[in-house]
């Protein structure tokens, strides 16, 4: 069975997710390590949009590869791969942002401003690198779960729908959620 994973692809790429989360499931490291090669890229970038930082993001990066590889066995369809991780991703990172905020709120840690320069690529044209800008300025004062929706809307360029799978939250609930958060947001900008 594990051969016909290995060999087992969609279009000549390798082996689909659902054969890598098989042969991860039965312990296969290989498969693992593709897994890992495949997906670390989203996770990483999903993570640092998230969280505004290169350094933190490394660090949520592992914790998710982790948590990810040591639940495989909970994942119901092998094939969606893609988005358990990357809801594992949007669950950690809204963790550690309600933590962060908190520890500022208790002087445990300084309030760190969001430098927009770090995440927005020189080579984005004027427009939307100016409303990048604007958008994480006034990330660092969001609850967590605003700041959440409104990077995964805004900046990820999510549905609805897949926002509401994403955060584990129902369509209404993400709809206030991105309410709040674009109101705080025009705010910030007047």
């Amino acid at each position: 069975m594990l051969t016909d994973a290995r060999a087992s692809t969609k279009s000549g790429a390798g082996p689909t997710d659902a054969a890598l989360v098989l042969a991860a499931r039965a312990g296969e490291a290989w498969a693992q390590e593709a897994l890992f090669g495949r997906y670390a890229r989203l996770v990483l970038g999903l993570s640092q949009r998230i969280l505004a930082g290169r350094e933190e993001a490394e660090d949520l990066a592992q914790d998710v590869f982790v948590q990810a590889l040591s639940r495989l066995d909970s994942l119901d369809n092998p094939q969606a791969f893609a988005a358990w991780i990357s809801t594992i991703v949007v669950r950690t990172a809204s963790k550690r942002l309600r933590r962060r905020r908190l520890m500022v709120r208790l002087g445990l840690r300084p309030m760190q401003p969001i430098d927009p320069d770090q995440l927005v690529s020189s080579s984005a044209p004027a427009d939307v690198g100016s409303e990048l800008r604007a958008l994480y300025g006034a990330l660092s004062t969001m609850p967590a779960e605003e700041r959440v929706a409104l990077v995964l809307r805004r900046v990820e360029g999510m549905e609805l729908l897949e926002i509401a799978e994403r955060m584990s939250l129902s369509l209404a609930t993400v709809k206030r959620r991105l309410t709040a958060a674009e109101s705080r947001l025009k705010q910030v900008e007047r």
